[in-house]
């Protein structure tokens, strides 16, 4: 029993050491397949997906007061131009989209179907403001505008925790580059 665990103790360590080798190595494979382009793209749609959600929750506690409908046309122009800004900004990430790893292409095609749903569901809130200024007090507009807040939060989280899952890859890329020459 003694003899097993001294080869136990004596093997662990060099699995661990063939774990970090294996690590490292695969680490560095993928290290160059992160295109810089895509990511300050992803950065630059967490930003904008960051005001949208803030502009969406902002109209959604509206519905909890008694602004009128100016105030709710003011809010809902700004989301309308960060939808729009957000659209420009997943055409750039989708001609991009083959030069990426593919981390960065899901990114991308799980960004598109929110943020067409986010955009069908402001046009179709925009509509409905518009035919029913004396209306926003009604359910109908309050659900239009709360399907927004939670779509917008949901395209922000999407985007946040794929730029997030990036940033630690590149941290874990340097931690395995400084290993690899410290080793």
């Amino acid at each position: 029993m003694k003899k097993y665990r001294g080869i136990t103790s004596l093997v662990t360590p060099a699995l661990l050491v063939a774990g970090c080798f294996i690590a490292s190595t695969s680490v560095k494979a993928a290290e160059s397949d992160d295109h810089p382009k895509i990511t300050a793209l992803l950065a630059d749609a967490k930003a904008e997906a960051i005001e949208l959600k803030n502009d969406s929750t902002d109209m959604e506690s509206f519905t909890r007061s008694s602004l009128s409908w100016e105030s709710y046309a003011h809010k809902i122009e700004m989301i309308k131009e960060h939808v729009n800004n957000s659209g420009k900004l997943l055409s750039k990430l989708q001609a991009e989209e083959s030069n990426g790893s593919p981390w960065q292409q899901t990114a991308i095609r799980r960004i598109e179907p929110l943020l067409k749903e986010l955009a069908a569901n402001t046009e179709t809130t925009i509509n409905y403001l518009n035919q029913n200024k004396t209306k926003i007090h009604f359910t109908d507009f309050k659900d239009y505008v709360q399907m927004n807040c939670e779509i917008a939060t949901n395209l922000e989280e999407l985007i946040r925790d794929f730029v997030n899952y990036g940033e630690a890859k590149q941290k874990l890329e340097r931690l395995a580059e400084k290993l690899e020459i410290t080793g």
